[in-house]
């Protein structure tokens, strides 16, 4: 019955995201961005759910590391030829170098990690709001980095002739990397060890647990999530550093909130139900016509929509649409 449990816990996430995927392939290529732009999002709210679900603690600088992911996968796949022309003040090491789909997608996950275990060095010794400040903090920062300073990057400009490799295979098969690590880690003696904290900070410490040593290893794992899904994101859509910066933490942030901030399913459930409703909203803002008619709202809708979706779901449901609770075998057969 254990056994069986873990399975469930671990394709329920996995299912709705191969039937994204699926559904995806079913539609033209203007609607199948929105399926790949949601398998995106799923990546990054489960990295977003592998530090904050495990240890509660908010984190509101996760998009410094999928920016800081995107930088590196954006930059080292460009060709090495267009390179001076479009970057012309790169340091010379990054306009040197070129590599693949794949090592682009793994450079931005070691770098996210890296990133994410040197700001954590300091960070894991807060908690509560001061720690949210903190992370904010260095959302703050690395925008302003990324931005100003082109010699790691396109400054304030947009990404270009980064080659546009995320399909919906990719895209489907990243999420599945990315929800099958986070389901990994939550399993294992580091991830219980974790939620112990969570649950009672100073009866873990009574028992010997390191709560400085749980939070930064959950850190550092899920800035390396974070930064992969960077990579599928800069292969997606040509980017600029406001796309990944005060918009994207937010929308991010309400998925995790909506879906279940303390459970896989929620983190999964939550990333495609808000998508689904943003890729709605974004059409009605451009025109959308159904049934003889055009339904037009202001742009800026859909910002106003989700708030107001996760302020309700916080007075309703406060543990989101799933509870926070995994998916269970005997609430399936229910």
């Amino acid at each position: 019955m254990t056994r069986a449990r873990t399975l469930t816990e671990l394709l329920g996430p996995a299912v709705l995201v191969v039937v994204t995927g699926l559904a995806g392939s079913l539609f033209a290529r203007s609607t199948e961005i929105y399926f790949i732009n949601a398998l995106v999002a799923v990546s990054i709210v489960v990295a977003l759910y592998v530090f904050v679900g495990n240890s509660g603690v908010l984190s509101f600088g996760h998009i410094s590391f999928v920016a800081v992911g995107a930088w590196a996968a954006g930059v080292l796949s460009i060709p090495s030829e267009e390179k001076p022309g479009i970057l012309p003040n790169l340091l010379p090491v990054l306009s040197d170098t070129t590599v693949g789909n794949v090592a682009s997608l793994l450079a931005a996950a070691a770098l996210g990690a890296g990133y994410a275990a040197l700001v954590g060095l300091p960070l894991m010794r807060l908690s509560g709001l001061a720690a949210g400040i903190a992370t904010f903090a260095v959302l703050e920062i690395t925008h302003n980095l990324l931005r100003y300073y082109d010699r790691i990057g396109p400054g304030a400009g947009a990404f270009s002739s980064v080659p546009e490799t995320t399909d919906l295979r990719q895209a489907t098969l990243g999420g599945l990397a990315v929800v099958a690590i986070a389901f990994g880690y939550g399993r294992s003696r580091f991830g219980r060890l974790l939620r112990a904290t969570r649950e009672d900070e100073a009866a873990a410490r009574a028992v010997g647990v390191s709560v400085y040593r749980q939070r930064l290893l959950a850190f550092a794992i899920s800035g390396a999530l974070a930064g992969f899904a960077g990579g599928l994101f800069v292969h997606l859509l040509p980017l600029t550093t406001e796309d990944v910066y005060l918009s994207l933490t937010f929308i991010t942030l309400a998925m995790l909130v909506i879906g279940g901030v303390t459970s896989l399913w929620g983190a999964v459930v939550g990333a495609l139900a808000v998508s689904a409703l943003d890729s709605f909203l974004a059409e009605t803002e451009n025109g959308l016509v159904a049934a003889g008619r055009t339904l037009d709202l202001p742009a800026g809708t859909r910002i106003v929509v989700v708030g107001a979706l996760m302020a309700l779901v916080l007075i309703l449901r406060p543990g989101g649409l799933t509870g926070g609770r995994e998916l269970s075998l005997g609430r399936l057969l229910r």
